[in-house]
């Protein structure tokens, strides 16, 4: 009885967990009106989510930008871009996205459904160049002010507002300091100050002129602010030829993604730093999101025993130096202070107002590899379902004809053991959908196909399982003996066929793409939770029978 009472309380909790991962639940997702523009929203529903085939989904069209230099061989740059794009946005989740190559300048993405939109294009586009550049420590900006301030005047260059005067800035949150051990380093935020560090002010030989009055000198070497009002005005001005020649050679301009609040006024910085990195990201081998209590969201990269060696060298030769983790050309968190030589480990602090998914996405391009070749959206769509209307009704009532057929074949060949073969069938549907939504799988046409396939090996585990209960009925076994009898016989046989079958799903899995790796999810699942419902549910419905009963004598059978 005790026995009966665990397997109950079992069956009663993955019901539980099913029904709570089945439930209705409000999902962010982003619509499109009758003119072609979008909006977000929420909705209340399942949280399966249907593939292409069945629900449509985003058409994404991406094309080799030429904007910052002509491609000499696009079609080979098509091609290992390719394998960057497919390994980022299947690493997304399992969504059934299809992603191939068009002529020699294309690459195609289709993802069901529309509420990845915006991560999925940017996640497709990202470039991912990581780079570690020293800031600069020789005032570099400043002794060229005032040729900064005679171009403005020339081209008649005005801010929003500009930033002259002294401004006295908290120290706590401007700066990030870096301890290191031989092996390990932080590269991103921090909170102590260093006694060499000052308040922010204005530059030194301010010259009157607009640049001058709009920027600050930070905290740190080579750090400055801007009021957030100037940020377009002065990105355009600093990104002009007249500027670029201008600045101090083998120097680089490069935007934070951070900001700080002085006197009720919100301020971005911006950084002049060596034009050489120190070391760039392809030596990065891992990288992993976490969450810090005192930086907040952070990526822990690791790098190459060769990308140490480097990282070690160069950072040996920077001591007291600041370093600035460069992402994409943006300067990631508050360039930490090197206090001693980096190994092979760091972190990437991911900035005020960054959540878990963001350092997830950013873990996962990173891995996947910067892009060979800039990519731009082309065109970007919505698509209806690829089967049509007409098609995915009549694979649905196939379906449920198949079902029925099932159904009224164990009830009538097996009568009442037939009846709870069809109540834990019940509990294998519910069972696999659940685990679909846990895995967030996306079903598709095929993966219903799998999944009405796994109906069939649930009952057909049964059929062996009834086949050698009556067997030992017909030897003179009593019920409880001859169900006893027959579970353990018929074991061997149902674990054999299902693993087989399981390993070769998982082959599918692995070198399918698209909706064969849909089908190989569902059949997987379903094999499992067949496993579980025909094995362990219909004997414990079997044991709650017989305990019911009190020793029958006959079976139905």
């Amino acid at each position: 009885m005790s026995n009966l009472k665990y397997r109950l309380l079992l069956i009663g909790g993955l019901i539980l967990l099913s029904v709570w991962a089945l439930f209705p639940r409000d999902v962010k997702t982003r619509q499109r009106h009758a003119d072609g523009t979008f909006f977000d929203t929420t909705v209340h529903r399942v949280p399966l989510r249907l593939g292409l085939d069945l629900s449509g989904g985003m058409h994404l069209a991406l094309e080799v930008d030429e904007s910052k230099g002509v491609i000499a061989n696009k079609s080979e740059a098509i091609d290992r871009a390719l394998k960057v794009v497919r390994t980022r946005i299947e690493g997304l989740g399992v969504s059934e996205t299809v992603i191939q190559k068009a002529g020699n300048d294309r690459i195609i993405v289709d993802i069901p459904g529309v509420d990845d939109r915006e991560r999925a294009i940017k996640m497709a586009q990202d470039q991912a160049f990581l780079a570690f550049q020293i800031t600069d420590k020789t005032q570099a900006l400043e002794k060229v002010l005032p040729r900064l301030d005679g171009i403005a005047k020339e081209k008649g260059f005005g801010g929003a507002g500009g930033a002259a005067g002294k401004a006295a800035v908290p120290s706590a949150g401007l700066n990030g300091l870096l301890t290191t051990s031989p092996d390990t380093g932080k590269a991103g935020g921090g909170a102590r100050k260093d006694s060499s560090q000052k308040d922010s002010a204005s530059l030194p030989g301010v010259t009157g002129g607009v640049v001058s009055k709009m920027i600050l000198a930070g905290q740190m070497p080579g750090q400055f602010l801007y009021e957030k009002g100037n940020d377009d005005a002065l990105r355009n001005f600093l990104a002009s030829p007249e500027v670029m020649a201008a600045l101090p050679p083998g120097k680089v301009v490069r935007f934070g993604n951070d900001s700080t609040v002085i006197q009720n006024k919100t301020y971005r910085f911006l950084y002049l730093l060596d034009a050489k990195p120190i070391i760039t990201g392809e030596y990065l081998t891992d990288a992993k999101p976490n969450a810090s209590t005192l930086e907040g969201t952070v990526v822990e990269f690791q790098l190459s025993n060769e990308g140490g060696r480097i990282f070690q060298r160069e950072t040996g030769k920077h001591i007291k130096d600041y370093m600035a983790i460069v992402l994409d050309n943006v300067v990631m968190g508050f360039p930490p202070i090197i206090n001693g030589a980096i190994s092979t480990r760091g972190q990437i602090t991911m900035g005020q107002g960054r959540d878990l998914q963001a350092a997830q996405d950013l873990s996962l391009t990173l891995k996947a590899g910067a892009l060979p070749v800039p990519l731009k959206v082309g065109e970007v769509r919505n698509i209806g379902p690829s089967l049509g209307q007409d098609s995915i009704n009549h694979a649905f009532t196939a379906g449920v004809i198949a079902l029925s057929l099932v159904v009224l074949i164990m009830l009538g060949y097996y009568r009442f053991s037939g009846l709870l073969a069809v109540g834990g069938l019940a509990l294998y549907v519910l069972y696999t959908l659940a685990t679909l939504a846990g895995f967030d799988a996306v079903l598709t046409l095929p993966g219903l196909a799998g999944f009405v396939l796994s109906i069939g090996i649930a009952v057909d585990a049964n059929v062996l399982i009834f086949e050698r209960i009556r067997e030992e009925l017909d030897r003179g076994k009593t019920v409880r003996t001859a169900i006893d009898e027959g579970f353990r016989h018929a074991m061997s046989a149902i674990i054999d066929s299902n693993v087989s079958t399981i390993l070769t799903a998982a082959v599918l899995y692995q070198y399918g793409t698209g909706p064969v790796k849909g089908f190989a999810v569902t059949l997987i699942a379903g094999i499992i939770a067949s496993m579980i419902t025909s094995i362990f549910v219909v004997k414990t419905f079997y044991l709650v029978w017989l305990n019911r009963s009190r020793g029958a004598q006959t079976l139905s059978i």
